[in-house]
């Protein structure tokens, strides 16, 4: 097997040094696979947890803290695991995270008590934020400059299908036949990664400058943090909404139960195709694509509110919040740029943000419905949340024209 140095930074290497298309392909096709196996993962439990709790003999909303457990793993793991492999080849972590999410899968599905189950959550999710921004370095790595944030995305796709066709079935098996095949499932593809990385993604040498001090260093750029706070404030409005999308659905727009897998559905083709084109677009302008598509989710988010009421303008606001993910790939990206030589700890700690948002979302959605706005409500809730993302993107700009000035 070859070696290369997909550790240095994605921006010095040249076109003749890159790998084959069909090397690339594959590098790809098992990074998404890993992608499709944590996405899977972390969203089939929400149509779980009543079988969860009927299996340890608790409530809903106390099944419901083995969410809570998952993302704390994420928040916590990203960070840490990026400063203390800040030695070790891409490679060789990617297959550790990857071994230690099927593992902690598998043991999910056999725990005996509760108490054990919501650990091993915890412990699942801290690969999570870590394996993502790992494997969109290696990806973008591989390619071309100006083609980087497509790269990102084609990992990120195995983000989005999962939403799309990973969780609609686990969820479906997990119902029928017993939650804990939805679990040994996840662990399964995630064993393939393992195997698929292991076969197609060449050796990678460390960098002699790699340290722990310097992934820290990635904590000292204000750009890094103002990046990760846009993502943490701004894209939290996403959550609002689909936290609540199912009591949307039927207390709002009056539909029966059997309407909210198609809601799900149509969020899933919306995350899709908002990766595509997100990706695109970030490859031709990077602070533009984050930018416009705060203003997109401002416009899409309060349609939504407006228009829940109506079963079709429903369904058309869902998925066109989902094609909100566009700057997914564009953030991923934009935290490679600016984090200059400490880039593992930026870009694994863009899905710890992403997390952030996630909760911040979901509490401030539920505040409003607790206040007694409806679940329609949480649309405007998304919206104040991408306005004050675009004060923290406008810093931002600010700040890259005058070192761009400077320069």
């Amino acid at each position: 097997m070859s070696e290369i140095a997909i550790s240095d930074s994605i921006a010095t290497r040249p076109d003749d040094e890159l790998p084959s298309a069909t090397t690339v392909a594959l590098v790809q096709l098992a990074l998404a696979c890993g992608g499709f196996g944590i996405g899977t993962g972390e969203f089939a439990i929400m149509g779980l947890l009543p079988n969860v709790a009927d299996t340890f003999s608790v409530t809903t909303p106390q099944a419901g803290y083995v969410i809570s457990a998952y993302a704390l793993g994420v928040v916590v793991g990203a960070p840490v695991i990026a400063v203390l492999a800040a030695k070790m080849a891409r490679r060789t972590l990617l297959l550790t995270l990857m071994l230690v999410f099927a593992i902690g899968n598998i043991l999910s599905a056999v725990a005996p008590t509760f108490e054990s189950f919501t650990v091993l959550r915890f412990i699942t999710g801290l690969p999570h934020g870590a394996y993502f921004g790992v494997a969109a370095l290696v990806a973008a790595s591989m390619v071309p400059v100006h083609r980087r944030a497509r790269a990102v995305g084609r990992v990120m796709l195995g983000l989005t299908v999962a939403t799309l066709l990973g969780t609609p079935l686990t969820t479906f098996f997990g119902q029928s036949l017993d939650w804990q095949v939805a679990f040994l499932s996840v662990g399964v593809v995630g064993l393939l990664t393992v195997v698929l990385i292991w076969v197609y993604l060449p050796k990678d040498r460390v960098s002699e400058e790699a340290s722990f001090s310097r992934e820290l260093g990635a904590f000292r750029r204000p750009q890094v943090w103002l990046t990760l706070g846009i993502a943490a404030v701004g894209y939290g409005g996403m959550f609002a909404m689909f936290s609540y999308i199912a009591s949307t659905t039927t207390e709002v727009a009056m539909l029966s139960e059997t309407a909210v897998p198609i809601m799900l559905v149509l969020f899933g083709v919306g995350m899709n195709a908002g990766n595509f084109i997100g990706s695109w677009l970030a490859d031709k302008s990077l602070l533009g694509t984050v930018g416009g598509s705060l203003v997109y989710n401002i416009v899409v988010l309060t349609t939504f509110s407006l228009t829940a009421a109506n079963p079709y303008m429903l369904g058309l606001s869902v998925f066109l919040v989902g094609c909100g993910f566009a700057a997914g790939p564009a953030l991923q990206t934009r935290l490679m740029d600016v984090a200059a030589d400490a880039q593992t700890l930026a870009a694994a700690s863009n899905h710890s943000a992403f997390n952030i948002a996630n909760a911040i979302g979901a509490w401030l959605g539920g505040l409003v419905i607790a206040w007694g706005y409806g679940f329609a409500a949480t649309g405007y809730v998304g919206a104040a949340l991408s306005f004050l993302g675009l004060f923290v993107f406008a810093a931002s700009a600010r700040l890259e024209r005058r070192s761009t000035q400077v320069a």
